[in-house]
Parts: C-alpha cells; sequence; structure tokens
C-alpha cells in the first residue's frame, strides 16, 4: 500500500520558485518513472514532468526552461524545481509513479499523490 506524498507547495508571488517533493511511503516496490501532473482552477488534470529510469526526462511545453524534474530512484522520491512561476502555473500539483516507463506518452501510471497547491499571485 504505498502512498506517495507531497510537499513544498504554497503561495509565491509571480517570478518566484517553489521546489515540490514527492516521497514514496515505502520502497518495497520500484518505479520506472516518477513525475507530475497538476489541475489549473476549473481545468484538467494534465502532464507537466516526468523523469524515467535512466535520466530521461520530459516537459509540457509551458514549463521548459523554467522547471526541472530530479529523482532519487532507490528512495522512491521526485522533485520538481520550479522557477519563475506565473500565474498560469497556478493548480494543485500531483505526483505520479509509473511500474512502467509510458509516463507522459501513453498516460500516468497507478500511483497518485493526493495533491498540493501552488498559488502563483500576480
Amino acid at each position: 500500500q504505498v502512498k506517495l506524498v507531497e510537499s513544498g507547495g504554497g503561495l509565491v508571488r509571480a517570478g518566484g520558485s517553489l521546489r515540490l517533493s514527492c516521497t514514496a511511503s515505502e520502497t518495497t516496490i520500484s518505479f520506472e518513472a516518477m513525475g507530475w501532473y497538476r489541475q489549473a482552477p476549473g481545468g484538467r488534470r494534465e502532464f507537466v514532468a516526468a523523469h524515467r529510469n535512466g535520466g530521461t526526462t520530459d516537459y509540457t511545453d509551458s514549463v521548459k526552461g523554467r522547471f526541472t524534474i530530479f529523482r532519487e530512484v532507490e528512495k522512491n522520491a521526485v522533485y520538481l524545481q520550479m522557477n519563475n512561476l506565473k500565474s498560469d502555473d497556478t493548480g494543485v500539483y500531483y505526483c505520479n509513479a509509473d511500474r512502467q516507463p509510458l509516463m507522459g506518452i501513453l498516460g500516468p501510471g497507478d500511483f497518485w499523490g493526493q495533491g498540493i497547491q501552488v498559488t502563483v499571485s500576480s
């Protein structure tokens, strides 16, 4: 019963930075990929970034050059460094983990965090 727990969200001014963290409650299961999705107010959940075993990363176009994903595979942990935040980045961010390397290609993995709020003020 692995749980993903996010931290690091909050309120930040436009142009500021936040670092999101996600750690799994157990290391008895391994993942081929971990990453992040988000849901803007009134929107639908969308892919943000993924890190796959071996170091391959993917980002949605709107965050390229501003967000960086990195991971500690042995700890089942993933992080998202968010710089130059914009109001459009506001939303609930969900950690995701996948037993297959399909995150951001086919769809999300089976494991989700409960979500953490990121609010960017103008």
